[in-house]
């Protein structure tokens, strides 16, 4: 019996000290909470890969880019009266000398400073957006070449 007792208290004194250690990388500092790092910069900072299914993010008040639609189709936006989309030939000047598509930061700063995600995901789907306008508009232009093609042959 004396056995058994000595064997349940070790047992007990090492589960209580696992669940005390199981959080080595886990910080509380200033009523932040750090996950891999002794000096967390946030309401939660992680040094490392997240894992997770699925994440939600609030625009929190951020404007979706439906201007990029409005401004062509009416004329104006709304919700972002300054949006004004480049011509392809102003992008490429731009992308010659800028190395990065306008609106977007550059390597160098990404790399300095992170990214906010939710404005690069709205940057990215304005980019998606813009170069939607870009295929129509082209499209356009090809169409009406073939018609004139047509007429040329006949």
């Amino acid at each position: 019996m004396r056995f058994i007792f000595i064997i349940f208290y070790c047992f007990i004194a090492y589960s209580g000290s696992a669940q005390q250690n199981s959080f080595t990388n886990l910080i509380e500092k200033n009523g932040k909470i750090g996950i891999g790092t002794k000096n967390p910069d946030a309401l939660l900072t992680v040094k490392g890969i997240i894992h997770a299914q699925e994440i939600q993010v609030d625009l929190k008040g951020a404007i979706a880019p439906d201007y990029v639609f409005e401004e062509y189709f009416l004329g104006t936006s709304t919700s972002n009266p300054n949006y004004q989309r480049l011509s392809l030939k102003e992008l490429e000047v731009f992308l010659y000398n800028n190395h990065h598509l306008p609106g977007i930061s550059p390597a160098n700063k990404l790399e300095d400073e992170g990214m906010d995600i939710v404005k690069q995901n709205l940057l990215l789907l304005e980019k998606i957006e813009e170069l939607t306008l870009y295929i129509i508009e082209q499209q356009k232009d090809l169409d009406l070449l073939k018609q004139k093609v047509e007429i040329l042959e006949n």
